[in-house]
């Protein structure tokens, strides 16, 4: 089957995460709105499930995968539906699961990443909220990523199958999920990360396997994958990075 993953064309995001799923499994897709547009593809393309009448569950927002006939909605809920079919988690429903959970948590980290910028609201501009962003973000910092990054850490190592991963005993999409978490951190914050991610052992260890994984490190390399902006999730305000 060929996926079709709608999402804004020019930022990684929360897209990134199925990106790389589908790029680890070496999955037959298109990334609909960096298309071109003669080819039905493009912004018009996405825009027709946001704007159009046709659909009978339509998404609320990208990131939504199409699939056959199925069209899903938001990124733990498209890997949730990804993960089996691409060999991303285990058979077992437990697992299948807890694999979810940690996926949420991931995502209620995104967006309080997100919101240390945009402490106030997304329609105004990162200039017209600086002062909260400072103070949200000193906040993050301090206390909210390492909060989460302990809990993943500790996450790996109680392990019951292998520490190296967070969930079973082989590569699942999570372990992708965390490998973006610590990119984008990186990213937006190196110089806090550079202070603090030695705690998480763990958690650094897996994002330099899941690097080195043959179809990751080509997606890498290619012109597939978006370079980080500062219109993305994850941005770089030096004045932020305290």
């Amino acid at each position: 089957m060929r996926y079709e993953l709608y999402y804004w064309p020019s930022i990684q995001g929360r897209g990134e995460f199925i990106r790389l799923a589908l790029e680890e499994a070496g999955a037959d897709y298109v990334d609909v709105a960096r298309g071109r547009e003669e080819d039905g593809l493009g912004m018009p393309a996405l825009m027709h499930f946001l704007e159009g009448t046709d659909a009978v569950h339509p998404p609320f927002a990208p990131p939504f995968l199409r699939a056959g006939e199925q069209v899903i909605g938001q990124t733990a809920n498209i890997l949730l539906f990804l993960g089996p079919r691409l060999g991303l988690v285990p058979d077992d429903e437990p697992s299948r699961l807890w694999a979810h959970q940690l996926q949420l948590t991931i995502s209620d980290l995104l967006t309080e990443i997100h919101d240390s910028h945009h402490p106030i609201a997304s329609c105004l501009y990162y200039e017209d909220q600086k002062p909260e962003a400072l103070r949200r973000a000193a906040d993050l910092l301090e206390r909210r990523v390492p909060k989460f990054l302990r809990y993943f850490e500790r996450v790996a190592e109680r392990n019951p199958q292998r520490d190296t991963h967070l969930v079973g005993s082989a590569l699942t999409y999570v372990d992708l999920s965390m490998f973006q978490m610590i990119e984008g951190l990186r990213y937006a914050f190196p110089r806090a990360m550079a202070r603090i991610e030695t705690a998480y052992p763990r958690l650094i260890a897996l994002h330099g396997r899941v690097r080195a994984r043959r179809r990751i490190a080509a997606y890498l390399a290619s012109e597939r994958r978006l370079r980080f902006n500062e219109q993305g999730i994850f941005r770089r305000y030096p004045e932020l990075d305290a």
